[in-house]
């Protein structure tokens, strides 16, 4: 018997039969990183049965913004996605609304044996330049593509927490947008020279390059910074709400397994992540570098959310503003910590 067997007949009672019948099909997107790895979880255990949900179709994408196309185009009744994606979805027209949080504080900067020194020795808003003056080329920087949250903490790194304007982040930084597995794949070629990524590709890289360093970090990069998120079709509450409480239930679960007892979620977590290709111990080390970042509450990013929106919209990624009370649907939330 799997771990949520018991947590969903809590509340599910006889509405489980009836939804049952009903055999509802879900298409669920995800990315197979550490941030979302409630969804794993979820998707491991009874919960998606118990609801009637039989034969729930997964998607995988390698970035957000290829989710939000994906939710443009009609597909996907449930998706794991960074909050940067998941409010450019809500502007331009999908039907969504983030339900539950998943991790805060997310972003690390990554330097490689080229770039690192240059943060060991002097000042951080200068690394970059003394980094040209000495190589005679600018540094490259990989992260996914612009309006991601990596994208987004990398800028508001550079801009805010450095103090580099615009012209000096062009005069001496190359960015380069991509996946998650192309910029792994670049820090392990050495094609670029460092990354605003997450997990579990730091701890990849770390392990598998002696010379590579956690420049910055989390709060050191965007302080309160929101994360991945899960969002749902507003038909789906509409129609199902028990289906989508459900979800949200076991995800608060997931969410306190992954922060006390990060062992439990290997296997889960595991089979996801890194196509199920990855040792343990990489995946592990990514799930302790990350427990105390997992975060269910989708009031705790409210705040930040309103911050990283008009951050987006100054830097010309968000075009259109985003009515924030529209894009959070907080009451499932709410209503399961009440009871």
């Amino acid at each position: 018997m799997r771990q949520f067997i018991t947590l969903m007949a809590l509340f599910l009672g006889g509405w489980s039969s009836l939804v049952a019948a009903a055999d509802k099909t879900l298409e669920i997107g995800y990315m197979p990183i550490i941030p979302i790895s409630q969804a794993f979880i979820v998707l491991e255990g009874d919960t998606l049965e118990n609801a009637g949900v039989s034969d729930p179709k997964l998607f995988q994408f390698q970035n957000g913004p290829a989710i939000v196309q994906a939710l443009l185009a009609g597909q996907l009744d449930v998706a794991y996605l960074g909050i940067g994606p998941a409010m450019v979805a809500r502007a331009k027209g999908a039907d969504i609304k983030v339900v539950a949080s998943n991790i805060v504080e997310q972003i690390s900067m990554v330097a490689l044996g080229s770039l690192s020194p240059y943060f060991d020795n002097g000042d951080a808003k200068t690394a970059f330049a003394r980094f040209m003056a000495d190589k005679g080329r600018k540094a490259v920087i990989s992260t996914f593509p612009r309006g991601s949250v990596p994208e987004t903490v990398l800028q508001y790194w550079l801009q805010n927490q450095l103090g580099m304007s615009r012209d000096e982040i062009k005069q001496n930084i190359d960015i380069i947008y991509q996946g998650a597995a192309q910029v792994q794949q670049a820090l392990m070629t050495e094609a670029v020279d460092g990354a605003a990524i997450l997990e579990p590709v730091v701890s990849i890289i770390r392990d598998r390059k002696s010379d590579a360093k956690v420049v910055a970090s989390g709060s050191g990069m965007f302080p309160n910074q929101p994360g991945a998120v899960l969002v749902v079709r507003e038909s789906l509450i509409n129609e199902h709400p028990e289906l989508v409480k459900a979800l949200v239930k076991a995800h608060i679960a997931a969410t306190d397994q992954l922060r006390n007892d990060p062992e439990k979620s290997l296997k889960s977590v595991g089979k996801y992540v890194g196509g199920g290709r990855l040792p343990e111990k990489i995946v592990l080390n990514a799930l302790k570098n990350s427990h105390n970042q997992f975060q269910a509450d989708p009031n705790a990013i409210i705040n930040g959310t309103r911050i990283m929106h008009d951050f987006q919209a100054s830097q010309g990624t968000l075009k259109v503003k985003v009515d924030l009370e529209a894009l959070f649907d907080i009451r499932f939330y709410n209503d399961l910590v009440k009871e």
